[in-house]
């Protein structure tokens, strides 16, 4: 089987999940958004914790300044680890704080059409609560495999060039080994956004 067919089936699923979110996002908002009363809770909800929201990324963001400039000492300074790390470190954190913050829009506007649909039927409020949510899964999924395709079509990019243009380059990628250990720091990244969002929530 041809793998190039097989690397393409990652972004794919990374584009259906991300139409997923958005339609879901979507068909959420067309909900019936509730009384008025109810509207002006909501607002002041979401005012409330968007206002949390971006108070716990000026924290995470001073650790991921840190954090890559320990990635680069160690990588420039050191030469201990491929220069690619602290890129890879900082993406996975980018892309783990965006889906927090869609997730929390879509949440901070779920919550007043929750309660709306869940008085006319449970149903109905399940519906809006289900869609609601599969919207943070197949973000997190979404942009998950993304940047992972991202970084994969780039570093097999890099390896194939590593004999000629980057043969003498700090910059250099061997092999597969070496592609998979800056790859998993992505999910150091990620994951470390993800560790300050649950202690700080």
């Amino acid at each position: 089987m041809d793998t190039q067919f097989l690397f393409w089936l990652a972004p794919a699923g990374s584009l259906i999940a991300l139409i997923f979110a958005y339609y879901f996002f979507l068909t959420m908002m067309k909900s019936d958004p509730g009384s008025a009363k109810s509207q002006e809770i909501a607002g002041y909800v979401k005012e409330g914790a968007m206002s949390y929201l971006w108070s716990q990324y000026r924290v995470v963001g001073i650790f991921f300044v840190v954090a890559f400039a320990f990635f680069s000492f160690l990588a420039f300074v050191l030469k201990v680890q491929s220069p690619w790390t602290p890129l890879a470190f900082l993406t996975g954190g980018f892309f783990s704080g965006l889906s927090g913050y869609l997730g929390m829009i879509t949440a901070t506007n779920a919550s007043n059409r929750t309660c709306a649909a869940a008085a006319k039927s449970l149903n109905q409020g399940l519906q809006v609560a289900f869609r609601s949510g599969a919207v943070m899964g197949f973000v997190v999924v979404g942009l998950g495999l993304l940047d992972i395709s991202i970084w994969w079509k780039i570093l097999t990019y890099v390896m194939e060039l590593s004999e000629t243009t980057f043969k003498d380059s700090i910059f250099a990628v061997h092999d597969y080994m070496e592609i998979t250990t800056i790859m998993l720091t992505f999910g150091m990244g990620a994951s470390s956004q993800a560790l300050f969002a649950r202690v700080g929530g």
